[in-house]
């Protein structure tokens, strides 16, 4: 045997190798992602037999990601629920849903991609260098609850994962002076709507390898994907900063979320701090 052939010979089986590596890999993160998302419905009943579930596809790898796992969890589940995808064309420039479709048609999921143009309706209200984030999440919500709504979807998905809510947390304290954050579950304020966020006990960085590893059609956000000085990126950089130093950081915090002490803080609305007397000195 020359050893031109030998060369490619082990050249091609390092290639299987390496194709092996990652399919196990990604099995791995595929059964913690299952195990996460099935322990978040379990613990906040997210999930109940009958719902007509209302995915909100947004072309990104965290939506692609709870599509994928809720489905396989559908499968698997001794409850009966439906899925139906929703997906929010807004007119975006760059917007381009021919993969998109292609791959739901593939999968041969129930879904719609309506088109409402809140694009104009941004770049028009806010001037150019502020951030969008906040009026087009408005606007979004306001169709995507109207939309279940009229068509008879009782509960909503999003795709918000751990770190969301950890950065949500922080943002909130930082910049708001208020401590809250994203719930697994809530109710809208015209208690119309329930929204779950299945994908709440999943870490972003599991997130990014399972989709990379899927070959998701991404759709990129061309409104805001150019604004870098936004507070969730460098509360995003903080984090990962905090984390490299102590690996725990992230999921305290999370656990902090879970865990509240109200007596141990100073809200007026919670405890009458005035009313509050030593009982043995009144005795005395």
């Amino acid at each position: 045997m020359s050893e031109c052939v030998i060369k490619l010979e082990v050249k091609h089986n390092q290639k299987h190798m390496d194709e092996l590596s990652l399919a196990k890999q990604t099995l791995r993160l595929e059964k913690k992602l299952l195990h996460y998302t099935g322990k978040a419905i379990a613990d906040f009943g997210m999930i109940e037999n009958g719902d007509r579930i209302m995915l909100c596809l947004s072309g990104g790898k965290d939506s692609f990601t709870m599509l994928t796992i809720l489905r396989k969890l559908q499968q698997k589940a001794k409850i009966k629920f439906d899925i139906f995808v929703f997906t929010l064309d807004q007119a975006q420039p760059g917007w381009d849903d021919r993969a998109l479709r292609a791959y739901l048609d593939k999968l041969e999921v129930n879904y719609i991609i309506l088109n409402r143009d809140t694009y104009s309706i941004v770049k028009e209200k806010l001037p150019e260098g502020k951030t969008y984030c906040s009026l087009c999440s408005r606007l979004r919500r306001g169709i995507i609850y109207s939309y279940a709504e009229e068509h008879g979807y009782n509960k909503i998905a999003l795709g918000h994962h751990r770190d969301d809510l950890i950065q949500t947390l922080l943002m909130s304290i930082l910049y708001n002076g208020q401590i809250k954050s994203m719930p697994p579950k809530l109710l809208s304020d015209n208690k119309k709507h329930i929204v779950i966020r299945p994908l709440a006990y999943c870490q972003e960085s599991d997130i990014i390898k399972f989709a990379a590893a899927q070959n998701y059609p991404i759709i990129p956000c061309s409104l805001c994907g150019s604004q870098q000085n936004l507070a969730r990126v460098r509360i995003k950089r903080l984090l990962k900063d905090l984390a490299a130093e102590n690996p725990k950081i992230p999921s305290n915090i999370l656990n902090a979320i879970s865990d509240v002490q109200p007596s141990q803080l100073m809200d007026r609305k919670l405890w009458d701090f005035k009313a509050i007397v030593n009982e043995s000195c009144n005795k005395a």
